[in-house]
């Protein structure tokens, strides 16, 4: 047996070290290579931002920083990945967090409780969702959309392409009285041909395809989904000014899996938060009509759960059926 006074030494040792332990993560990580999760394919315009974050995430780290793409059933794919990953920090989940919330109530048995199994290290924008029409249209402005909308009555269509997307179609719908027809696409890039050649009437594109589609002509924005006028596109009208009152917008988050070290999950906020507050990050949001969201991870933790139960009561104002 042990002499009493090693004993004390071991247990005192012992005790010692889940006090230490947060540090020496913290110090320790990463070890080794950072892989960031996006839930649609390469090129799309999730993809735009989560490629920006990995670049700039790359020195702030000192590792490699991987992008893989992880497409489908609207981004939940990667979802479950994410959920199901180790909670060690070095699987991220770079996407839509209003996104995510909207699932909740869009799918009828989401497969992820997102709210208990995703932890959010860092916020990264507030954007809109957009009512756009092609390029060439006749059609200028949201006044003139409606009333053409509602002359095709049944025969009319809009596209989109993501669970927020969806909600702010059926507001639209709702408080316009249009009977269009919704047609669901798995990105926002495999409409463009339906919406050029008039197949599709109008869609409600995230801001990334949206403002890329303007600036080449491919696509005319009448409107924005926010209350108040983006500050960084000011001279997009919002739904509201148009008649159809309504403020949805999607903001976008870092998430790793439910239990990560708290350290980790401090320090991957500091790096997002460095990212999006820097000169180039600022310059890289406003070029997508969005604007820079800095917040802690447990302030921003705590919106995300507001946010689950606040976008119950837009999909309950959309009179939207859960599917699947």
């Amino acid at each position: 047996m042990l002499p009493r006074n090693v004993r004390r030494f071991v247990l005192a040792a012992a005790l010692a070290l889940p006090l230490g332990a947060p540090r020496a993560v913290a110090q320790q990580y990463p070890t080794q290579d950072i892989h960031l999760i996006c839930g649609f394919a390469a090129g799309s315009g999730a993809d735009i931002i989560v490629r920006f974050i990995a670049e700039k995430m790359k020195p702030l780290a000192g590792r490699a920083i991987i992008v893989e793409n992880k497409p489908g059933a609207g981004g939940n794919i990667a979802t479950e990945y994410v959920a199901r990953a180790k909670p060690d920090g070095y699987t991220i989940y770079i996407t839509g967090a209003s996104a995510l919330a909207a699932n909740m109530h869009v799918l009828k048995n989401p497969s992820v409780d997102v709210g208990k199994a995703l932890q959010i290290v860092g916020t990264i924008n507030k954007q809109p969702v957009m009512i756009a029409v092609r390029g060439d249209s006749p059609i200028k402005s949201m006044a003139e959309l409606t009333a053409a909308m509602k002359a095709k009555g049944e025969k009319a269509s809009y596209a989109l392409a993501n669970p927020t997307a969806k909600v702010v179609g059926a507001m639209y719908k709702e408080k316009a009285g249009l009977q269009a027809v919704e047609v669901s696409y798995r990105t926002g890039a495999e409409y463009l041909n339906d919406l050029a050649s008039g197949v599709i009437d109008y869609a409600i594109p995230d801001n990334v395809l949206a403002v890329a589609q303007a600036r080449a002509g491919r696509m005319r924005i009448l409107a924005v989904s926010t209350a108040e006028r983006m500050q960084s596109a000011p001279d997009y009208p919002t739904m509201t000014e148009s008649g159809y009152p309504m403020d949805l917008r999607g903001w976008w988050a870092g998430l790793v899996p439910a239990g990560t070290p708290k350290p980790v999950v401090e320090q991957l906020g500091a790096w997002i938060s460095q990212i999006v507050s820097s000169d180039e990050g600022k310059k890289f949001l406003a070029n997508i009509a969005s604007d820079p969201w800095v917040s802690t991870p447990d302030a921003a933790q705590a919106y995300f759960l507001q946010q689950i139960k606040q976008w119950g009561e837009y999909v309950r104002i959309a009179k939207i059926e859960p599917q699947g």
